[in-house]
């Protein structure tokens, strides 16, 4: 008996039985998170979008999202409310620029760029793209309430133009959906914290696969706390859309 315990406790104690995943199996984690969510083609969907601040009336806001997995490229467009109607941004060439239809100008935004104002970023609206931008290191095998998550650190690579240079992340071991995020500043101050409550899937047939997408986001400033912001993604459509939609001057006829 002894002899039996004293071996169940060499293994329990054994430094493998705490082996953490290597770099590469973390990275080959996050390519499954950032592929589930690729369709490999284009990718249009509604968005709601309501902020909430302290001291100040709810906001909300309409609008449309499009996407082209294949080139990068994203055109976020406000429909709702009037006095934001026509406003939208473009990422093209790695670079994300805001159009005004009331002055008629664009201009080259960040990827801290607070989209219409709100805690959301271009980040938000986009497809995953984690196991490009950053390193991967293992925190802890976690329980995020009732699912069983990978907690990780990931570190932007050098030279990758990201909204945050440390990211936390806690995804869903069973269905490699991310449940949680965390960004934080290079000094390491916590900036925003994101959950992921709902997630939906279509098929794509660009993809022949299904893709998989948040349909509810919950956004909460730490830095102004009681700021918060929750995106609601619907109708999403997988078929393939006009070159012209991913242009300055499509947008720019929308919001006439």
């Amino acid at each position: 008996m002894w002899k039996s315990l004293a071996f169940a406790l060499f293994f329990a104690l054994s430094p493998a039985a705490f082996a953490a995943p290597s770099t590469a199996e973390m990275t080959a984690w996050l390519k499954i998170v950032d592929d589930r969510q690729e369709n490999n083609g284009d990718y249009q969907s509604s968005f709601f979008l309501e902020q909430k601040e302290a001291g100040k009336s709810d906001l909300v806001y309409q609008g449309e999202i499009h996407r082209r997995d294949a080139d990068d490229k994203l055109v976020i467009l406000f429909t709702k409310p009037t006095a934001e109607a026509g406003k939208g941004y473009l990422r093209i060439d790695n670079n994300l620029f805001f159009y005004d239809p009331t002055v008629g100008k664009w201009e080259r935004r960040t990827e801290r760029e607070r989209i219409g104002g709100t805690s959301s970023q271009r980040q938000d609206f986009d497809q995953s793209r984690l196991h490009v931008e950053f390193d991967p290191a293992y925190v802890a095998e976690e329980k995020l309430g009732q699912y069983a998550v990978h907690h990780m650190k990931l570190t932007a690579k050098p030279a990758v133009d990201v909204a945050y240079p440390i990211v936390e992340v806690w995804v869903d071991k069973s269905t490699n959906n991310v449940l949680k995020r965390q960004d934080f500043a290079l000094s390491g101050k916590l900036m925003r914290t994101t959950y992921y409550p709902k997630w939906e899937k279509a098929i794509s047939a660009t993809k022949k696969a299904e893709v998989y997408y948040p349909k509810e986001i919950r956004i909460y400033d730490e830095v102004i706390k009681g700021n918060q912001t929750t995106v609601v993604i619907s109708d999403v459509k997988l078929s393939a859309q006009e070159d012209a939609t991913f242009t300055k001057a499509w947008l720019e006829a929308r919001s006439r």
